[in-house]
Order: structure tokens, then sequence, then C-alpha cells
């Protein structure tokens, strides 16, 4: 399976909507029973999706949860890839629903300053758990901030919290600006200095623009080849022709650079 990197957004409630996405070239597709669906819709949502993951897809397909009902209309579907657990604050919240859907891949997501503070716990409640993301938007919300700075300290837990579960990157909350992509660039670049891998996506047209961001660049695969065939004939520290120190640690980022570039899983 190729690294994915980006996840787009569907109301639930809007199947002709979730199967535009299907046929995107999105990596995930997150069908959404929790925000992005209006409370008298919500069993229409759920019934609407049971319905779509009765069969397998040609997409990966996560299903953003909203009520323990969802779960139970969800369970053994072959269409499932995984769930998406939204508003987990403590380890127990997700454990509970792992008791209920054996083998099912869960994504927590933490969306408010308790959760963030319990990031590490969370990550590592259960087995079951295949990454965590971050909920930017309940966040900002309850911390009553103005702009994108208060949410590096969160950001970069969430990172940290991932890569101490043994957990992959996480992918980045969503930008909420559909038309300015030269915005949503540039939010991609900083995600990926502060760790993060791939972003979640609420239109197709902002897919490209992601993928463009976190794969790497022609001289950072130009590097790291350099590095790897200097590293395949010397298994200790070496230098560069430029006269840059290596070592094991920058040969595993240059092996992970390189698979990204290939979008091979290593």
């Amino acid at each position: 399976m190729k690294i994915p990197l980006t996840w787009l957004y569907a109301p639930g409630d809007r199947p002709a909507t979730v199967h535009k996405a299907l046929a995107s070239d999105a990596d995930i597709v997150i069908v959404d029973l929790e925000d992005a669906v209006s409370p008298g819709r919500k069993e229409y949502a759920r019934d609407a999706t049971a319905e779509l993951l009765s069969s397998p897809q040609r997409l990966p397909v996560h299903v953003r949860i909203d009520t323990p009902h969802d779960i139970e209309a969800l369970a053994g579907l072959p269409g499932l890839t995984a769930l998406r657990v939204p508003k987990v604050a403590y380890a127990t919240d997700i454990q509970q629903i792992a008791a209920r859907l054996p083998g099912v891949p869960l994504y927590p997501l933490l969306e408010s300053a308790l959760a963030v503070e319990h990031a590490y716990a969370i990550a590592t409640a259960h087995p079951a758990i295949e990454g965590i993301a971050l909920g930017e938007a309940d966040l900002r919300a309850e911390l009553g901030l103005r702009g994108d700075t208060g949410l590096d300290w969160p950001r970069t837990r969430t990172v940290f919290a991932a890569r101490a579960a043994g957990l992959g990157p996480p992918a980045q909350s969503v930008f909420p600006d559909i038309c300015d992509l030269d915005a949503l660039a540039s939010s991609c670049a900083h995600g990926r200095d502060l760790g993060f891998l791939g972003r979640a996506a609420i239109h197709p047209r902002q897919l490209p623009v992601i993928e463009r961001a976190f794969l790497p660049s022609a001289e950072e695969i130009e590097e790291a080849e350099e590095i790897a065939k200097a590293a395949a004939t010397d298994a200790g520290a070496l230098a560069l022709p430029n006269g840059r120190f290596v070592d094991a640690a920058i040969v595993a980022a240059a092996q992970r650079t390189l698979a990204l570039a290939r979008r091979e899983a290593t």
C-alpha cells in the first residue's frame, strides 16, 4: 500500500458527493457522519453509509462516527477500512469503542485541550489504534485562538505523541478555505516542517496542492540518493563529497525520503 498523503472528507448524507470522492485522486476517503451532517439527517447519513460500505470500494474508506448507533450500523461491513473517532479525551473512550468493533483500525481525534494533554495515553490506549489526528476547529474555538500561532504547540504535541507511540506521522487537519490554494500550500509547508505527513481535504481541488507539498523535492531526492549510495559502502559514520557529516539517523531519514518519493510504505 502506498503512503497516504491525501484524505478527502465527504458528508455521509450526500451519497453523490461520496461517490465523487471515491472517484477522485484522494488516497483515502473519509465519510463524515458528524459535523458535516445536520441533526435532522444523521439517520439518513448512517443508513446511506452502511449501504455504501456493504461492498468493498476502490479506495480505502474511513468513517468519522457521531453516535454509538453509527458503530452498530457499521460493524462488520466489508467496505469499512477504519473509524475516525471524534472528541476522544481519555484512553478509556477509545478502548470502549475498540471492544465493540474488534479488528477495525481506529483513529482518535484530539479536539480539546484535555485530549492534547492526554495525547500519548490515547495513542497507546489499544492495539487497534493506527493513527491519531488533531481536530483544529474545535480546539481553536475552545482556546479562543485568533490565528494559527497558538496551534503550533498542540500540533507538535500530536506529532510527538504519535511517534512516541510507534505510530506513523499524523496528517494535518483540514484547511477551510477551498479557494486560496497558495495559502493552503504555505500552510502545508509549515505542517511538514512540524512533522506532519499528508493532510485532510474538504474539496478535490485541494488534493494536488497537498500531494505536492508533502512529496520530496527533486533536490531532496537527489541528496537522499547520494546519502543512500554512500551508506551502502560504509557501515559507520561518513562524510559526503560536500563535507557534510552523515550518521545512521541521517541515513534512515534519507531512506524514508526515497520511500516517500516512491510512495512506498516502510
